[in-house]
């Protein structure tokens, strides 16, 4: 327990130290500080930083061995329960009351850059399962008899690492499903493979809901209208035999 909190003390602080660096520079260049390349530059460098930390430091083990099975079936099981999850996480999110969204901002101005999907779509996916999954999830699992225990754990510092409220149900509900994913196959690759779609979506949703919706943020009633549960339970339709077929087909 005391190493995960470490480890997740540690990823946060490149976060501040990487941010604050970064946005007293672009103040003395005459660049916004909350602006897209301030912001691009800063989470570059952290995720950087952090994957080669993490891995000189040998708090995280990557290995190849788990790979040379050829998994596909699994990787392709993982990108469906991937697209099956995002539209009743939503819904679960949106049924709870509203959170506050600190980081709407930050998030506009990363999300709203080409360069943005470096971050969001490649450096994030690999990165943060480095670390709440390949560092803090496996020295929790050393840690407590019950593997549930420790993935609810390893999901709860990886939502609250977001420090943003508005993103932390997903993020707890992603955190428990890839979790389990790496409590299985002893590898990433499963959980960078749904979080690589999951941000790609979510991504490419942004910019597609500002030209048709005029808006980034649509709820699901602006997509579906009266036909949301019916999109709910189609999405459910896609998740839960993805979720029994990687029940199935995931091995250590």
């Amino acid at each position: 327990m005391k190493n995960a909190i470490i480890y997740t003390i540690v990823f946060i602080s490149l976060q501040v130290v990487f941010g604050g660096i970064v946005m007293v520079v672009s103040k003395l260049m005459g660049f916004a500080p909350m602006g897209s390349v301030s912001l691009i530059t800063a989470s570059i460098l952290c995720n950087l930083v952090a994957f080669a930390l993490f891995l000189k430091c040998k708090w995280a083990e990557v290995s190849g061995h788990w790979l040379r099975t050829r998994p596909w079936t699994v990787l392709l099981w993982t990108v469906v329960a991937s697209l099956g999850a995002i539209t009743p996480s939503v819904w679960l999110q949106e049924m709870l009351p509203e959170l506050p969204n600190v980081a709407e901002r930050g998030l506009d101005s990363l999300m709203s850059n080409r360069l943005g999907y470096v971050v969001v779509g490649l450096l994030a996916p690999l990165v943060e399962e480095l670390v709440f999954r390949g560092a803090v999830l496996r020295s929790l699992l050393r840690w407590h008899h019950n593997h549930w225990v420790a993935i609810a754990i390893s999901a709860a510092l990886f939502a609250l690492t977001h420090m943003n409220p508005a993103q932390m149900p997903h993020a707890f509900l992603i955190g428990m499903l890839v979790g389990w994913m790496y409590y299985r196959t002893d590898s990433i690759i499963p959980g960078v493979v749904y979080h690589w779609v999951n941000n790609s979506v979510a991504y490419a949703m942004y910019h597609i809901s500002v030209v048709l919706y005029g808006t980034a943020d649509p709820t699901l009633e602006d997509m579906f209208g009266s036909h949301v549960l019916l999109e709910v339970a189609f999405s459910l339709l896609i998740l839960m035999p993805a979720i029994y077929q990687l029940n199935l087909r995931m091995k250590k």
